[in-house]
C-alpha cells in the first residue's frame, strides 16, 4: 500500500486511536506499525484473532494484560553480562508474572469456550516461575534491595542500623545541652555527604571541632560534624560501601540468571506483544461499535449500514455499498458537501482496516474483498512550489495510478476531471473510467459533470448513485441511493430562496430537451425509490408485529397447556383426598360392624368384608405423572461408555464407565460408582474426546477428576503449575485426600511441590506415601 493512499484515507489516525487502548509498550509497538497486508490467508488469519479476542472480552470483559514491560533490552544486555538495575530486575519480574497470569487466564477460558489461536499462543509461553520468585524475594516492587536478598546484606544493615543510632544519640546529647540554643542555629540533626551534621552559628565553629562539610547561604550557619563521631561516620561509610558491594554483587547474579533464560523471555516477550496488540484491536472495534467482515479474494464489496470511523457517531450517517458482482464501478453525482467524499473514504478505509485484521464500522454479514493495492485521488492537492494547478495534480496521481492498476486493486477518485473545460473534462473522465474498467479494477468515482450520468445507462458493468437533497430544507441528508444519478436541484432551491416563477420559466426555456428529460426521469426515480423505501419499511414493520404476535401466541399455547395439566392433577389429587376419607370412613365402618359381629354374633360374612374394600380400593383415581408442554419424549438411544446420562431414580448426571449386563450399567456419579439399570437412565449428550495432559477440569461435583496427579517428565515450571490448578479442583470436588506422584529423581520436584502443599492454606497434612502406596515418590495431601 502506497503512504500516500494511508495518508490520503487518514488511516494514520485510526492508528492514533487504537493506541488508546494498548496495555504496554509492546503493543504500543505493534500497534504504531500496523499495516493492511495484502496476503488473502493472513487476513483471514488476523481477522479470526481479533475475532478469538473479542469474544474472550465479551466473556470476561477484561484481561489481565497489566505489569508488561519492554523487557528484550534487558534481557540482550543480561546475556553479554551486564549489570541491570533493581528496577529493571522489577520490570522483568512484573513481565514474568503477567505471562504466567496471561496463560492460565486463556487456559481458564478455553474450558468454556474455544479459542484455538489464543490456546495456541498460551502454550508457547514458557512459565518462569524461579526467575520471577528469586528477583522478588531480592528486590521490592519500588526497586530497593531487600534485606532478605541475601545473609550478608541483612547483617550488614542491622551494623549500619545500629552505628546511625549510636551516632545520632551523641548528636542529640549535644542539640540538648544548655549551650546548644546559643551555639546552634536550629536544634536538628541532619546530612550532608552521606555524613550526620549539626547547624552551628559561625562565631561558634571552633566549639566542637570536627570538620565542615557545608555552610548556608548566608554563610551564617555551618554544617559541621562534631569530632566526637567523626569516628563512627567513618565506620558508617565503611559499612556503606561494603553494602554497596554486597548489592552489586547481588544485581549482577540476577542479572546472570536473566541473561541465562533471554531467548525464553524473548519469546514471551513476543507473544505477550502479540496478545496485547489482539486484544487492543477488540477493545477498539469495540468503541466504534465494529464487526467482523467475511473476507474474499473476488474483488466483492459488501457494507452494511457502513460507517466512516472518523465522524463522531451521533453525526455520522450509515450507508450501504454493494460492488462487485452486478457492477464494478458507481459513479455518484450529487451537490458540494453533500457525503460524496466522505462515501468514498468510509469504503477505502473499511477495506484498509479490514486487511489489517481490525473490526470495521459495519453491521455484522459486511464483506470486503482482499486487495493487492488502494489507489486514492481525493480532495485538493494543489501545489504552489510545484506550480501545479489542481487539474495538473490531479492528473500526476491519475497517470501513477493508470501504471499501475490491475484486476485486483480498488480505485477512488473524487471530482474526477475537475479543474479543466467542463467539456473536455468530461470526456476525459469518461475515459479514464473505460481505461480503468477494463483492467478489471474495481471503482468508486464521483463526479459533477452531467454527461457521465449516462454513463451509468451506456455501460454494462457500471451504475449510478447519488447524495439525497432534502429541497425542503436545502440541505444535504448524506444518504448514498444506489441506481439513482443525482440531479440538479438549481431550479427548486431558488424557488425555495425566493426567486420569481418568470425569472425560472425562462430559464427553463435555455435548457435542451434533453436535459429536461434527463432530469425528469431523474425525478421519477427518486420518487419512485422513495416509494419502494416507505413501502419496504411498511412491509417491515407488518413482519416484526407478526413475528411478535406469534411469538406471543406461542407463549400463551405454552402457558394454557401448563396450566391444564397443573388444573388437571388439582382434579385428581382433590378426587383422591375425597376417596381416601370415604375409605376411611368405610373402614370404620366395616371396624364397628365386626365388633357388632363379634358382641352380638351379626350375621356379617367375612368375605362381604373384603369384597366391600376391594370395591372401594378401585374407586381411587390413579395419577399420571406430570408432563411439561413443550417437551417431547427422548428418542431411543443405544448408550455408549462415556456417554452423559440422567440417573432419574436420583436426580443427579453422571457418565456411563462400563455394561455390568445386558440391561445394566456401572455409572459414575461424582466420586461414586453405581450400578444402574438402562430403562433408569436418560441420555444427555456424548462429550468430545479431548486430549489433554493433565487430569480433567472440576466445575463442580458433577464433574469428575481423578484421585492422583501424575507430573513424571513435567518440566519444573509446568509441574508447579499443574499442581495448583489440580489442588484447587480436588477442593472442588470435596476430596478429603489426593495423591501427587513427581517421582524419586533429583528431588527437586519434590521439594518444590511439598514446599507449595505446605504454604496452602486448605491443606491439613502431607506425607510420604507408604511402601505400597509408591514411597518416596508419591506426596499424600490430606485437606482440612
Amino acid at each position: 500500500m502506497q503512504q500516500r493512499v494511508l495518508k490520503t484515507l487518514e488511516f494514520n489516525k485510526i492508528r492514533e486511536q487504537l493506541l488508546e487502548h494498548v496495555s504496554s509498550p509492546l503493543g504500543r509497538e505493534k500497534a504504531e506499525k500496523l499495516l493492511p497486508s495484502t496476503n488473502y490467508d493472513e487476513v483471514v488469519t488476523l481477522q479470526e484473532e481479533t475475532d478469538e479476542a473479542v469474544k474472550v472480552l465479551r466473556l470476561k470483559g477484561n484481561v489481565p494484560l497489566a505489569g508488561i514491560h519492554d523487557i528484550r533490552g534487558h534481557a540482550k544486555r543480561a546475556s553479554i553480562g551486564g549489570m541491570l538495575s533493581p528496577l529493571e530486575l522489577v520490570q522483568t519480574a512484573s513481565t514474568v508474572h503477567a505471562s504466567r497470569q496471561m496463560k492460565r487466564f486463556i487456559t481458564d477460558v478455553a474450558e468454556e469456550t474455544e479459542i484455538p489461536i489464543l490456546e495456541t499462543y498460551a502454550e508457547g509461553i514458557i512459565v518462569l516461575a524461579e526467575v520471577e520468585e528469586k528477583i522478588r524475594h531480592a528486590i521490592d516492587p519500588g526497586g530497593e534491595v531487600l534485606d532478605s536478598a541475601s545473609d550478608t546484606l541483612r547483617s550488614l544493615r542491622q551494623q549500619l542500623r545500629s552505628r546511625e543510632a549510636r551516632v545520632r544519640e551523641k548528636l542529640e546529647s549535644m542539640i540538648r545541652s544548655s549551650n546548644a540554643q546559643k551555639m546552634l542555629s536550629d536544634a536538628i540533626i541532619t546530612i550532608r555527604n552521606d555524613r550526620f551534621v549539626i547547624p552551628v552559628k559561625q562565631e561558634y565553629r571552633g566549639h566542637y571541632g570536627g570538620i565542615i562539610h557545608d555552610q548556608s547561604s548566608s554563610g551564617q550557619t555551618l554544617f559541621i560534624e562534631p569530632q566526637s563521631v567523626v569516628q563512627l561516620n567513618n565506620e558508617l561509610q565503611g559499612i556503606r560501601v561494603r553494602e554497596q558491594q554486597e548489592i552489586e554483587r547481588i544485581l549482577i547474579e540476577l542479572s546472570a540468571m536473566v541473561g541465562d533464560n533471554r531467548e525464553e523471555l524473548l519469546a514471551v516477550v513476543a507473544i505477550l506483544a502479540d496478545l496485547d496488540f489482539m486484544f487492543a484491536k477488540a477493545r477498539y472495534g469495540s468503541k466504534i461499535k465494529g464487526s467482523k467482515p467475511a473476507v474474499n479474494n473476488k474483488g466483492i464489496i459488501r457494507l452494511f449500514k457502513a460507517r466512516h470511523p472518523l465522524i463522531p457517531a451521533d453525526e455520522v450517517v450509515a450507508n450501504s455499498i454493494t460492488l462487485g458482482e452486478d457492477y464494478t464501478t458507481i459513479v455518484i453525482t450529487g451537490p458540494n458537501t453533500g457525503g460524496k467524499t466522505v462515501t468514498l473514504k468510509t469504503v477505502g478505509l473499511c477495506t484498509l482496516m479490514a486487511q489489517s485484521g481490525l473490526p470495521i464500522p459495519a453491521l455484522d454479514g459486511s464483506e470486503v474483498a482482499v486487495f493487492d493495492a488502494v489507489y486514492a485521488d481525493i480532495g485538493d492537492e494543489q501545489s504552489i512550489e510545484q506550480s501545479l494547478s489542481t487539474f495538473s495534480s490531479h492528473m500526476v496521481n491519475i497517470v501513477d495510478i493508470l501504471e499501475r492498476v490491475d484486476f485486483n486493486s480498488l480505485v477512488l477518485f473524487d471530482e474526477l476531471g475537475a479543474g479543466t473545460d467542463p467539456q473536455e473534462g468530461a470526456a476525459l473522465a469518461i475515459s479514464i473510467l473505460d481505461e480503468v474498467y477494463k483492467r478489471g479494477a474495481r471503482v468508486i468515482a464521483t463526479t459533477h459533470y452531467p454527461e457521465l450520468k449516462a454513463y451509468g445507462y451506456n455501460r454494462e458493468g457500471v451504475i449510478n448513485a447519488s447524495v439525497e437533497f432534502d429541497v425542503e430544507t436545502l440541505s444535504p441528508t448524506y444518504k448514498l441511493l444506489i441506481g439513482v444519478p443525482g440531479r440538479s436541484n438549481a431550479f427548486e432551491i431558488s424557488k425555495r430562496l425566493g426567486l420569481r416563477e418568470s425569472v425560472i420559466d425562462t430559464a427553463k426555456t435555455y435548457i435542451s430537451a434533453d436535459s429536461n428529460q434527463v432530469e425528469n426521469m431523474i425525478a421519477s426515480l427518486e420518487e419512485s425509490r422513495r416509494q419502494a423505501e416507505r413501502e419496504a419499511e411498511e412491509a417491515h414493520e407488518l413482519l416484526k408485529s407478526a413475528e411478535m404476535l406469534h411469538k406471543d401466541l406461542q407463549k400463551q399455547m405454552a402457558s394454557y397447556y401448563e396450566r391444564k395439566e397443573e388444573l388437571y392433577e388439582k382434579a385428581k389429587d382433590k378426587a383422591a383426598r375425597i376417596v381416601e376419607k370415604a375409605r376411611d370412613d368405610a373402614e370404620e365402618v366395616i371396624r364397628d360392624l365386626r365388633r357388632l359381629r363379634l358382641e352380638k354374633s351379626a350375621e356379617v360374612k367375612e368375605h362381604e368384608l373384603i369384597d366391600a374394600r376391594k370395591r372401594l380400593a378401585e374407586a381411587a383415581p390413579e395419577k399420571a405423572p406430570v408432563k411439561k408442554a413443550g417437551k417431547a419424549k427422548p428418542s431411543r438411544h443405544e448408550f455408549q461408555p462415556g456417554d452423559e446420562v440422567m440417573v432419574t431414580t436420583f436426580g443427579q448426571k453422571g457418565h456411563l464407565v462400563d455394561r455390568t449386563s445386558d440391561h445394566e450399567w456401572q455409572v459414575q456419579i461424582g466420586i461414586l460408582k453405581m450400578k444402574v439399570n438402562e430403562r433408569d437412565l436418560e441420555y444427555i449428550d456424548t462429550p468430545k474426546q479431548k486430549e489433554k495432559k493433565s487430569v480433567a477440569v472440576v466445575k463442580g461435583r458433577d464433574s469428575h477428576v481423578g484421585l492422583e496427579l501424575d507430573l513424571r517428565g513435567e518440566r519444573y515450571e509446568d509441574a508447579l503449575m499443574r499442581t495448583e490448578k489440580y489442588i484447587d479442583d480436588a477442593l472442588l470436588a470435596g476430596y478429603p485426600r489426593v495423591s501427587i506422584i513427581h517421582g524419586k529423581g533429583t528431588g527437586a520436584l519434590m521439594r518444590g511441590v511439598q514446599e507449595y502443599l505446605k504454604n496452602h492454606r486448605s491443606v491439613k497434612k502431607i506425607r510420604f506415601g507408604e511402601a505400597g502406596e509408591g514411597g518416596t515418590g508419591v506426596t499424600i495431601v490430606e485437606f482440612k
